[in-house]
C-alpha cells in the first residue's frame, strides 16, 4: 500500500459537530480545507410527554468520544499521523439546555432540547412580569420571549426538578448549552474542566446582552437565575483548554460556534450583506449585518454571528427560517407513500419539470413569518384530473423555495440592501432540481460549495485560526481554495413573479381552517411567542391530510 502521509497537507484540525439527531467528528487539512476522514453516531431522543423532547447528556458526550476515537482509527488506517491534529473546534445544536453537578460530573436532569414545548406556561407567566409595553428582553437579547431559548428551559428545571434545586442551593450546579457541557467534560470535568461558552451560543440563552457581550444582571434577575451557574463567555476562536483524555489528549479546543453560525463562517460570509441558507428539516437563513445589530420589523431574530478572536470585534446576523423544508419530503414519503426514499422526489419532479398549476402550502402547524397565523393548515390547490404524484412532488419542492423567498424578502426589508446571491448548504442541496428552482424563484444566483460540510468547516476554521494555534489563515486570498457550484435563474423575472403571486394566493387560502381551540389546533397562544427557526409538525393534521389526498394518487 502506498504511503498516504502525503495526503495530509500540513497540520490538521478536528471539528466536533453535535447536532439534534447525530454527532460527528471530522478532520480537515488546514492548508487545503480538504476533508480527510470523519465518523458519525446517531442519537436517541426521549419524549416523556407530548411536546417534551429530551436527550441524555452522557449519551451525547459518549458519542463525541466514540466519533473522535473512530475517526482517529480511520486516519491511522490511512497512514496519517493523528499527532498532526493541532486543534479541535466544537459546534453544537443551539439552545438545548444542560445542568450538571460540578463535583460528580453527573447531569442533574436530561438535556431539554431546543424544540421542547413544556415551557409555554413559563413563558406566559414571565410575559406578565414585563412592565407596560417595555420590551427590554428583546432590546437586550435580540430575541422574543419564547419556549425556544435556554433561559426558560433552565427556569423550568429550577422550578420543577428537586435534584436541580438542591444542587443550586448547595452551590454544586453548573448550567450550559451543549458546547459548555462538552468542553467542560473534554477538558477534565471534575478535575479542572473549563466551564465556558462562546458569544454565539451565549446569545441564544436570553440571558446575554448582545451589545455589551456579557451576561446581563437585569435579565438574570428577571428570570430569577443565579449568575454563578453561568459559564464564562469567550470569543469563538481562542484556546479554551486542552483535551485531557483519549486519542487527542493534549490537543487544544480552540473554536466554538453554534451550528448555524458555524455554517455562516464555513460559507465564508464575512462581508456585510452576505447570507447563507441551510436546508435541513427546516431552513435556517442567516445574513451578516456587520458590526451593528439590526432589529427586525418582520419577525426575524437578531443574533451574534461570530467573534473570531479575543481582541476581534463581534459581528451580528439577522436570522430567519423556513418552518417546513425537508419535513415536507418526509411527509410525502411516510404519510402519503408517494416516494420510497427522500432522494426519489428529485426524479419525480424532474420527470415533469412543472407543478402544472398545483401549489402546496405545508402549513402543518399554522403559518410562521411573515404571517404568524395559527389558524392556517396545509393545503394542495390548483388540482385537476391531470394532476399526478410528479406534479405534487414538484409543488413540494417549490413550496420550500417560495417560503425561502418570503424570509429573504423580510431580510431585504430589514437590511435595506437586497441580496445579490444566496449561498446554500445542507442535505437538501444535493437535489439539483430544488437548487435550480430556488434560483428561479428568487431570481438571483444560488451558490453551493462542492464540500457540503460547511458547519464542520466553519468551526475548524475558527479553531485553526485561534491565537496560539494559528495554522489556518482567514485572509480572503487563502480561502479561495473552496470550489462552488452556481445555479443561475433560467426563467424570466415576470414568470417568477407570477408563480410567487399565485403561491401567495394559495397561502391566503390556507388561513382560517381552525376556528376554535381543539385537540387538533393545540394552543394558539404558542404562536404569539414562537420565533423563527422553531417548528413542529402536527401528526394528526398530516394523517388527516393523508387520508384525503392518498385517494387521488
Amino acid at each position: 500500500m502506498a504511503d498516504r502521509k502525503t495526503a495530509a497537507v500540513g497540520p490538521l484540525v478536528g471539528a466536533v459537530v453535535q447536532g439534534t439527531n447525530s454527532t460527528r467528528f471530522l478532520v480537515f487539512s488546514s492548508k487545503t480545507a480538504e476533508l480527510l476522514s470523519h465518523h458519525k453516531v446517531e442519537l436517541t431522543q426521549e419524549f416523556p410527554k407530548e411536546g417534551w423532547v429530551e436527550q441524555d447528556p452522557k449519551e451525547i458526550l459518549q458519542s463525541v468520544y466514540e466519533c473522535i476515537a473512530r475517526t482517529c482509527e480511520k486516519l491511522d488506517e490511512m497512514n496519517i499521523d493523528i499527532s498532526n491534529i493541532k486543534a479541535v473546534g466544537v459546534s453544537n445544536q443551539r439552545e438545548t439546555t444542560v445542568i450538571w453537578d460540578k463535583l460528580t460530573g453527573e447531569p442533574l436532569y436530561n438535556a431539554v432540547v431546543w424544540l421542547d414545548l413544556r415551557t409555554q406556561t413559563t413563558v406566559e407567566d414571565l410575559s406578565k412580569k414585563i412592565p407596560g409595553n417595555s420590551n427590554f428582553v428583546k432590546s437586550k437579547t435580540g430575541l422574543p420571549l419564547s419556549t425556544y431559548f435556554s433561559a426558560v428551559k433552565l427556569r423550568w428545571m429550577l422550578d420543577h426538578v428537586r435534584n436541580v434545586q438542591k444542587a443550586v442551593e448547595e452551590g454544586r450546579a453548573l448550567f450550559g448549552t451543549i458546547d459548555s457541557w462538552l468542553i467542560w467534560s473534554l477538558t477534565g470535568g471534575v478535575n479542572g474542566g473549563v466551564h465556558c461558552t462562546d458569544v454565539t451560543n451565549a446569545s441564544r440563552t436570553m440571558l446575554f446582552n448582545i451589545h455589551s457581550l456579557a451576561w446581563d444582571k437585569e435579565l438574570c434577575d428577571f428570570f430569577e437565575i443565579p449568575m454563578d451557574l453561568l459559564p464564562n463567555v469567550f470569543s469563538s476562536s481562542e484556546i479554551y483548554g486542552l483535551i485531557k483524555t483519549g486519542a487527542l489528549e493534549g490537543v487544544p479546543i480552540s473554536g466554538c460556534l453554534g451550528d448555524q453560525c458555524a455554517a455562516l463562517v464555513g460559507q465564508m460570509c464575512f462581508q456585510e450583506g452576505q447570507a447563507k441558507n441551510t436546508y435541513g428539516t427546516g431552513c435556517f437563513l442567516l445574513c451578516n449585518t456587520g458590526r451593528k445589530c439590526v432589529f427586525s420589523e418582520h419577525g426575524l431574530l437578531t443574533t451574534v454571528a461570530y467573534k473570531l478572536g479575543r481582541e476581534k470585534p463581534a459581528y451580528y446576523a439577522l436570522e430567519g427560517s423556513v418552518a417546513i423544508a425537508g419535513a415536507v419530503i418526509r411527509w410525502l414519503r411516510d404519510n402519503l407513500g408517494i416516494i420510497e426514499t427522500s432522494g426519489d422526489i428529485e426524479k419525480l419532479a424532474k420527470e415533469v419539470g412543472t407543478s402544472y398549476g398545483c401549489y402546496f402550502v405545508p402549513a402543518f402547524s399554522g403559518l410562521y413569518a411573515p404571517y404568524w397565523e395559527p389558524s392556517a393548515r396545509g393545503i394542495l390547490c390548483g388540482l385537476t384530473q391531470f394532476t399526478n404524484k410528479c406534479h405534487i412532488a414538484f409543488a413540494a419542492l417549490e413550496a420550500v423555495c417560495f417560503q425561502t423567498r418570503e424570509i429573504l424578502e423580510a431580510m431585504n426589508h430589514d437590511c435595506g440592501i437586497p441580496l445579490r446571491h444566496l449561498q446554500v448548504d445542507g442535505g437538501m442541496t444535493d437535489n439539483k432540481v430544488l437548487m435550480q428552482l430556488q434560483a428561479d424563484i428568487l431570481h438571483i444566483p444560488v451558490i453551493k460549495p462542492f464540500m457540503p460540510e460547511t458547519t464542520a468547516l466553519g468551526v475548524a476554521m475558527a479553531a485553526g485560526a485561534a491565537e496560539g494555534v494559528s495554522i489556518w489563515s482567514l485572509e480572503p486570498q487563502a480561502l479561495s481554495v473552496l470550489r462552488m457550484e452556481r445555479f443561475e435563474p433560467q426563467i424570466q423575472a415576470t414568470e417568477s413573479e407570477i408563480r410567487y403571486a399565485t403561491w401567495k394566493k394559495a397561502v391566503m387560502k390556507s388561513m382560517g381552517w381552525v376556528t376554535s381551540q381543539s385537540p387538533e389546533s393545540g394552543d394558539p397562544s404558542i404562536f404569539s411567542s414562537m420565533p423563527l427557526g422553531f417548528f413542529i409538525v402536527s401528526s394528526m393534521v398530516m394523517l388527516i391530510g393523508a387520508r384525503y389526498i392518498s385517494g387521488m394518487l
